[in-house]
């Protein structure tokens, strides 16, 4: 037990960080962070950013969705986020009819804003340490499948007083530093939120894929919700009689801009990241996780983008699943690419050889440290090749195969189907299949099928089952034929055959379906390869929280940051240019004028200008949007610790109020999630003042500003 306790002051020393490294928990910022926070110029107190008995700046920061941030802005609960986070809510409401996507969208009232059916917002009420009800009765040198078991039951127990104390609300206990502290937040989602406006296509993903990840960067990514509640203010269903959300903490806005080397922090929930990652897996990164991945996921969107570019309903239908695929295929391609340019590995070599040493001198063998290093290599070693095939199966097909999705779903559910058609209630099911076909093309699906199963055979090891039982046996190993024969015979392929299968339900003809055989293949040696990495995953767990635990007791003197896991986090720093090689060196930021110097009418699809904004510029009308040079800023760099899920969040000044949505990071330091770059890392976020141009100038919604608070 002192160990932990030890781990728990470490944590919570009173030092500086080193460079601006850190996605600092919020209850650590008065201890952790304030005083180098005020150093680089930050005029509030970590009490105005993190309260635990008053409202605070941390109030207007909210879950978007399952995997973005957004920003209260005003009292009636406007909501600031990414165009890109908006992005399957805004597909979802589009159709040719009404193209969203393409031509963007702007209630003029309240009573025009659009319903998002699915889209929660998620506000985060209490934030507490329960790492002592978590670990207290754990032995310190206890095995891994001990420490899992005792944690599993406490933070059961620590989940239902919570919920008891929390009536209504969300309760989350997570896990951080591999497993050596817990924190439990309690949240309040809700669900009744609407579209207000997004820019066309054009400013919200203008540069597509050509400019995602890279500087200079000249898109508008930004959209705006409302959250809705109930007369009460707490959250309820969607119904016209709600009212918006009467928010007690939002943010000012300010149109003062940035200098460089002025103070800028961030706050949101960043999604994943591997810090303490050791070079076996950096190893297994390189050679197997992100060459499948790329490869894999660039088949298939060669495919989508083909049928996206041939028509409109396809283009809408897959817009949003592309934009998914594409931004963590592009994520992988730079990541490998920063991993060995700056030499990653041989840095991650360097601490484990320091770290060994340590344990060996410092440590006995029954406290975990002087193994640590060895567990995590043998049990990466046995993971890979499992994790291969996994991956294969994972991306191949449950994620590129959408055919298998309604066959899985009725596979998971025929007795429950049963039930159902006894009680002749299956409107709800019907909905949930009319809103998935909404987005499906079954002759998409089927080009991207056959090239999934081609190269699935030519890449895996070892096959489902089907390869041999049904694709050789039946169509003498013609991938082609069996695609077409199952594409041609199967119910799920078309909604009009499935919908009359509810109707007319025979689980006999579920039973034959050749995609449910398909899935049931697929799913089976899915299973097993899941059931053969339990054990060396279990090592591997054990490993990595010993070695975290050793490093920071290695090194008390340092301010420590656990790896994100989508919790609320601070990352401070400055706003600053950068040189990515000898002879370039990049502003801090970009305007307008880059907009209209990267239209290019041979690749609509990227840069496309719309004409108005060309009307705006050449007019040079900026109104109060326009900088102390007369310039229209568009996007700026800091130097703050950000990854995915950080994406909408807001970037405030030292006093707090909002200069920016974050929306990436820089080409140059992809290798960021395992190893942070200091000369490199940049955040890019589109500057506010770029947003409130397009809302009020370009779109003509400037009533929603008369609602926000500038400071």
């Amino acid at each position: 037990m002192k160990k932990f306790l030890l781990l728990t002051a470490a944590v919570g020393m009173t030092l500086s960080a080193a460079a601006d490294e850190g996605m600092w928990l919020l209850p650590y910022l008065q201890k952790m962070n304030i005083k180098q926070m005020k150093e680089r110029g930050c005029k509030l107190s970590a009490e105005e950013i993190y309260s635990i008995d008053h409202s605070s700046l941390k109030d207007a920061v909210v879950i978007f969705g399952g995997g973005c941030t957004g920003e209260i802005v005003s009292p009636e609960g406007l909501l600031f986020t990414n165009h890109h986070c908006g992005y399957s809510s805004i597909q979802s409401l589009s159709s040719v009819e009404h193209d969203y996507l393409k031509y963007g969208f702007w209630a003029m009232s309240r009573q025009e804003e659009l319903p998002a059916p699915g889209l929660e917002v998620r506000f985060i009420r209490k934030i507490s340490d329960v790492t002592p009800e978590v670990m207290g009765n754990v032995p310190s040198i206890a095995s891994q499948e001990e420490y899992q078991r005792l944690t599993r039951e406490n933070i059961r127990a620590v989940k239902e007083r919570l919920r008891k104390e929390n009536p209504d609300m969300e309760i989350a206990v997570e896990s951080f530093f591999g497993g050596n502290q817990f924190f439990a937040f309690v949240m309040e989602v809700y669900t009744d939120v609407r579209l207000v406006g997004t820019p066309p296509s054009s400013i919200g993903k203008f540069g597509g894929d050509t400019d995602n990840w890279m500087w200079p960067r000249h898109t508008g990514d930004f959209s705006i919700f409302r959250v809705y509640a109930g007369k009460d203010n707490r959250p309820a269903d969607y119904s016209p009689e709600n009212v918006p959300y009467k928010a007690e903490k939002f943010l000012k806005v300010s149109l003062d801009g940035y200098d460089e080397g002025d103070f800028a922090m961030i706050m949101g929930f960043p999604g994943s990241t591997e810090r303490y990652a050791t070079s076996y897996e950096i190893d297994n990164l390189l050679k197997v996780e992100n060459p499948q991945r790329i490869f894999i996921r660039g088949e298939r969107q060669a495919i989508l983008w083909q049928d996206m570019l041939s028509s409109d309903a396809i283009r809408i239908q897959y817009a949003s699943k592309y934009a998914r695929s594409s931004n963590y295929w592009k994520n992988s391609i730079g990541m490998s690419r920063g991993i060995e340019k700056l030499d990653v590995k041989a840095r991650k070599e360097a601490q484990e050889a320091s770290f060994q040493a340590w344990a060996e001198k410092n440590t006995l063998p029954e406290e975990g440290y002087t193994d640590a290093l060895s567990k995590i290599r043998l049990a990466v070693e046995k993971m890979s090749p499992i994790g291969a095939a996994r991956q294969y199966l994972s991306e191949a097909f449950l994620a590129s195969v959408e055919l298998l999705s309604p066959a899985r779903h009725f596979i998971g559910s025929m007795r429950t189907m049963e039930v159902k058609k006894e009680l002749g209630n299956t409107d709800e099911l019907k909905s949930e299949l009319a809103d998935w076909y909404k987005d499906y093309s079954p002759s998409t699906d089927r080009k991207v099928a056959k090239r999934m199963l081609r190269i699935a055979r030519e890449n895996m090891k070892v096959l489902p089952s089907f390869y041999a039982e049904i694709v050789d046996k039946e169509f003498g190993g013609d991938i082609d034929a069996y695609v077409d024969d199952l594409y041609d015979r199967s119910v799920f392929a078309s909604e009009e055959r499935l919908m009359d299968l509810i109707d007319h339900y025979d689980p006999e003809k579920v039973a034959a379906d050749p995609a449910v055989a398909l899935s049931k293949s697929v799913m089976g040696l899915f299973a097993k390869l899941s059931d053969e990495l339990k054990e060396p995953q279990t090592l591997y767990k054990e490993g990595h929280r010993k070695y975290i635990a050793g490093l920071m007791l290695q090194n008390p003197g340092k301010a420590w940051a656990s790896d994100a896991n989508f919790t609320i986090r601070l990352t401070y720093g400055r706003v600053l240019p950068y040189s990515p090689a000898d002879g370039i060196e990049y502003n801090y930021y970009t305007t307008l004028k880059g907009v209209m110097e990267k239209e290019d009418p041979k690749n609509p699809q990227e840069f496309y200008v719309p004409e108005k904004l060309k009307e705006l510029y050449a007019a040079r009308d900026f109104g109060r949007y326009a900088n102390r040079k007369g310039e229209l800023p568009v996007a700026f760099l800091a130097d703050c610790d950000i990854t995915g899920g950080n994406s909408g969040s807001p970037v405030l000044n030292d006093r707090g109020a909002l200069i920016g949505l974050a929306f990436d990071g820089n080409w140059e330091a992809m290798s960021g999630d395992v190893a942070f770059e200091p000369a490199l890392q940049r955040t890019i976020s589109v500057d506010i003042r770029y947003v409130l141009f397009i809302v009020d100038k370009f779109a003509g919604a400037g009533w929603l500003l008369d609602e926000l608070q500038f400071e």
